[in-house]
């Protein structure tokens, strides 16, 4: 019962990142979003001791790398996104990380994948194809641009796996994690300090703001090790395969948002892909 509770609190929370980042770029500027979501994700990481772990000095160049790649790129890149995509179609498409993830770790291992795998990350692209597709040219809905942005985002966030994958075994997820957040953040002071004073103060944008940090990459990520520890990476990943439903319904409730039928429709295609795409490969023994 605890692991499934687990699972609805991560679907619940990282689903619910697309919303929460919409609410706050009504009154803040884009530069801001990506970097108060570090600042509060750092102030609540830090709290953690698993996550001050400290770090070789020549593991530094590669947790910059996770600062830029994994973090700060593609958080600015979700909210600039967003100012034209709406956060049912942006949750859509970010379901498609395990896909993407797949297919770029194929390239960085230089190992071709099985037919059954290959097959898998197919039906992702077609469901990212789908969404994005029948998607844009509703102005209400997404634009070129911003699904652009989005997949980039997800190649980023691919490609960041497989460089943090080390350093998570070698120091444990919080830290590498923290870590990473530290660099990001200083990364992205320079844009976003200037676009605070363009920014409108508003309750409902700080809260918004407080959750994504404190919950989408702080708290978010300590339940998920915890939930991987118990039920196993497989198991646990049941909770990313349900962010894009999540994030989906909240657009529509709370923000009104009109979702094509072949979005829908797509958006199913990407859980199932990342399903497929997350399951063990078989093995045959003589």
């Amino acid at each position: 019962m605890s692991e499934w509770l687990l699972t609805l609190g991560i679907a619940i929370i990282w689903g619910s990142s697309s919303l929460f980042a919409a609410i706050a770029l009504d009154h803040v500027e884009t530069a801001v979003v990506p970097a108060a979501q570090l600042f509060f994700g750092i102030c609540t990481l830090v709290w953690f001791p698993s996550a001050r772990v400290k770090i070789d000095r020549a593991d530094i160049p590669r947790v910059m790398l996770i600062g830029l790649i994994w973090m700060a790129l593609p958080f600015f890149l979700y909210a600039k996104a967003q100012e034209t995509t709406s956060a049912s179609v942006t949750g859509m498409i970010n379901g498609g990380i395990p896909v993407m993830t797949v297919f770029v770790t194929a390239i960085f291992v230089r190992s071709m994948p099985t037919a059954r795998r290959i097959f898998a990350v197919a039906i992702g692209f077609a469901g990212i194809a789908l969404v994005s597709f029948s998607s844009v040219g509703d102005s209400a809905t997404a634009t070129t641009k911003g699904v652009v942005f989005l997949l980039i985002a997800l190649v980023c966030y691919a490609v960041g796996t497989n460089v943090i994958w080390s350093l998570q075994v070698k120091y444990g997820a919080l830290a590498a994690i923290f870590w990473g957040q530290l660099f990001a953040l200083v990364y992205l002071l320079p844009i976003s300090i200037p676009a605070v004073a363009h920014s409108e103060f508003h309750w409902g944008a700080i809260a918004s703001l407080m959750e994504m940090g404190m919950f989408g990459t702080g708290i978010g990520y300590a339940l998920y090790g915890v939930l991987v520890a118990r039920a196993g990476p497989i198991r646990g990943a049941i909770g990313l395969f349900l962010t894009p439903i999540v994030a989906t319904f909240n657009g529509i409730i709370f923000r009104n948002d009109s979702v094509r039928l072949f979005a829908f429709i797509g958006m199913a295609i990407v859980v199932v892909g990342a399903v497929l795409t997350s399951q063990p490969e078989s093995t045959t023994t003589e």
